[in-house]
């Protein structure tokens, strides 16, 4: 089969097409234990990015197939709950930019019919997330103004979604009229920029204070989101793709009694299905509604995977970006 290969760690210029050994349940981490997919899309992220300069917390040993998101068609399954031909989305931790994939049964989601292949590549790590984040950490109520950084790109649009499926008032900060664009069709009620004063922008806009903010990106802007907020806000850190981990200076969180949240989904869920299986039927309900429908704004070929992650690497993704493994549908 052809699968991507990392076996250096020299960026997004080393990644290629190999012809790899198909995966069997076998060959899963626990053996006898898998959903095998024909993979017809997979995601990329910024993890797989910082995975191909040995720059993730998680570094397989070389050289490895890399990609944690996918959807496709079940071809085997160590679960009842699939079928072969069942459509389904689905984190493999690994290897998912190859032709066939194997997943967790517990990360293995039915893919609801409302979506295509490619939407579907895009919905169990942001959108997972993202509910993760607002809901269950940063408690965010109906009505509640909600702040999101990095609003064109995959965690900030499904953020900007599942906002708005809880009842939320949205603020999107992005950097260009492009992704102005993007976050609008996400559904941000207001778009501020990231180089204008948006943290005064934002206040006043959300009548003195926003209650929550999503925050993927980290790096200099952190200190004014905590400003931002209103008393009794809440500040949810996802991840850093600006580059650098903020410090916070705790005595702005006693001014206004703020919080400052950690949302590490993955490690959350990992050993708890029935939660992850909770997360999912929560957001089936919220793509039955019309509130989420992933954006994918950049598919490529597998064989352009490189070009791929550069574009995140550079900050020019829009929306989800995925590989097109096989005809979507």
């Amino acid at each position: 089969m052809r699968a991507l290969q990392i076996a250096e760690l020299d960026g997004p210029d080393a990644v290629k097409v190999v012809d790899a050994p198909e995966p069997g349940t076998s060959h899963f981490s626990t053996p006898g234990q898998g959903v095998v997919i024909d993979v017809k899309a997979a995601a990329v992220s910024f993890p797989d990015v910082l995975q191909s300069r040995g720059l993730y917390q998680f570094k397989p040993d070389l050289p490895f197939v890399p990609g944690a998101e996918v959807s496709g068609v079940v071809m085997e399954s160590s679960d009842s709950r699939f079928e072969p031909g069942q459509r389904v989305a689905a984190m493999t931790l690994l290897g998912a930019m190859a032709e066939r994939a194997v997943a967790p049964p517990a990360m293995t989601f039915a893919l609801p019919d409302e979506l295509d292949f490619a939407e579907g590549a895009a919905l169990v790590l942001n959108y997972h997330t993202a509910l993760f984040a607002l809901k269950y950490r940063g408690r965010l109520a109906d009505g509640e103004w909600v702040l999101v950084h990095g609003a064109a790109g995959g965690v900030g649009t499904a953020s900007l979604q599942v906002s708005k499926a809880l009842g939320a008032k949205t603020i999107a900060v992005v950097s260009s009229d492009e992704k102005e664009e993007v976050a609008k069709q996400a559904g941000a009620d207001h778009v501020v920029r990231s180089d204008a004063d948006w943290k005064q922008q934002a206040k006043e806009l959300a009548g003195g204070g926003v209650d929550v903010v999503l925050d993927p990106v980290g790096g200099d802007r952190f200190t004014d989101s905590l400003r931002s907020l209103r008393e009794e806000g809440r500040a949810v850190v996802v991840g850093f793709t600006g580059g650098s981990i903020p410090e916070v200076k705790v005595n702005r969180l006693l001014l206004n009694n703020l919080d400052v949240v950690g949302a590490g989904w993955g490690a959350y869920v990992l050993s708890k299905p029935d939660f992850t299986a909770k997360l999912a039927e929560e957001l089936d309900e919220m793509i039955r509604s019309g509130h989420v429908k992933p954006i994918v704004g950049n598919r490529f070929p597998l064989e352009q995977a490189g070009e791929a992650m550069r574009l995140i690497e550079e900050r020019g993704a829009l929306g989800k970006v995925v590989l097109e493994v096989a005809a979507a549908g």
